[in-house]
């Protein structure tokens, strides 16, 4: 697993990855959004869609790759980055594994249960594909937006409203 240098539109795509949490949020989903970008064109996007779809697996990354495996007719990403604002969990970076996504850029770590560098389950000797990892891309942005929506929540919760 390397680690890569920020570039030049890395920031462009987080952007788009954050304003893709914002809809989540909007929804009442937890505010995560990604993008899968391949030769400088994103192919792929989703936020998180568990709560609407009842579906624990509707993740913004794997809604992103499942988009973008379609847009480009191949299960296989080779070639990609991933955006997303937040650390992926281990379900995610199991899919960008076998997607073989070759680059994963995130906004704010998730110390909890982030797969890519908390916990570093991308970096195994025996796995069959590496994923170069760059994280802190609007690092505070995206940060500050999970902590209000889940102090917003804790806040509801409290005061006896919806959950």
């Amino acid at each position: 697993m390397g680690v890569t240098p920020l570039g030049a539109s890395d920031e462009q795509f987080m952007s788009r990855a954050f304003e893709l949490a914002q809809q989540a949020e909007q929804q009442g989903e937890i505010p995560v959004g990604a993008v899968v970008v391949q030769n400088g064109q994103v192919v792929g996007e989703g936020f998180n869609s568990s709560i609407t779809n009842q579906d624990p697996t509707a993740h913004a990354e794997v809604i992103a790759l499942r988009a973008a495996a379609r847009a480009v007719s191949n299960y296989r990403l080779v070639d990609s980055t991933l955006y997303v604002t937040i650390e992926p969990c281990m379900m995610c970076a199991g899919a960008m594994l076998h997607a073989r996504v070759e680059r994963l850029v995130y906004g704010a770590s998730e110390p909890k249960a982030g797969a890519a560098n908390s916990h570093r389950l991308l970096d195994f000797d025996w796995q069959n594909h590496r994923i170069s990892i760059l994280g802190g891309v609007l690092e505070t942005e995206c940060s500050a937006l999970m902590t209000n929506f889940f102090k917003r929540k804790r806040e509801q919760s409290a005061a006896g409203g919806l959950s």
